[in-house]
């Protein structure tokens, strides 16, 4: 996936100014792409010269609406349709996990429940947010609420697997 198709893909729903995307991103992207102003900014120069976007309105300060082109509707399609997704295949979490044996049993522990803990506030946080958007039946809430959902049954398989695997390192017969 790819910041130009999460900019794509919000502005297909309605015209949209950087800063209106950068609130889009933390209420309903944030819990499967991440972007810093910084980023959609410069995302957004970059699909308004290759003809993706078209500014549709200036207003104070510099403010600019854009909005998708048929190019950039067939850019998007092409990529929901035509680009197999890439599986995720870095975790830094998974990463620190596998080398948990350079530690004592303890700090493994410690580890491990740390994650139990994280996943647990990001949980909360997406509970929160569930109850904080106001959802409409428009294609973003009805599957942003999927996207939503998907997110929370993540963090509690993860808090479920990180208190597991600390009872696992815990264990008196784990090496």
């Amino acid at each position: 996936m790819s910041l130009r198709h999460a900019v794509l893909g919000l502005l297909a729903d309605r015209p949209a100014s950087g800063y209106d995307l950068m609130k889009l991103f933390d209420t309903s992207l944030a819990n499967v792409w991440a972007a810093t102003q910084s980023q959609v900014y410069g995302e957004l120069g970059k699909l308004s010269d290759t003809g993706l976007v078209t500014v549709t309105a200036e207003g104070p300060r510099g403010r600019k609406e854009y909005a998708i082109t048929e190019a950039g509707e067939a850019e998007l399609r092409q990529w929901l349709t035509g680009t197999p997704p890439t599986p995720a295949r870095r975790s830094d979490s998974l990463l620190r996990v596998f080398f948990l044996g350079r530690l004592t049993r303890l700090e493994a522990v410690t580890y491990l429940e740390s994650e139990a803990s994280r996943a647990a506030t990001r949980r909360s946080a997406l509970q929160e947010l569930e109850g904080a958007v106001d959802w409409d039946e428009g294609p973003l809430s009805v599957y942003g609420r999927i996207v939503l959902e998907y997110g929370m049954r993540q963090s509690v398989m993860h808090e479920e697997w990180a208190r597991w695997a600390a009872e696992q390192i815990g264990s008196p017969d784990t090496p």
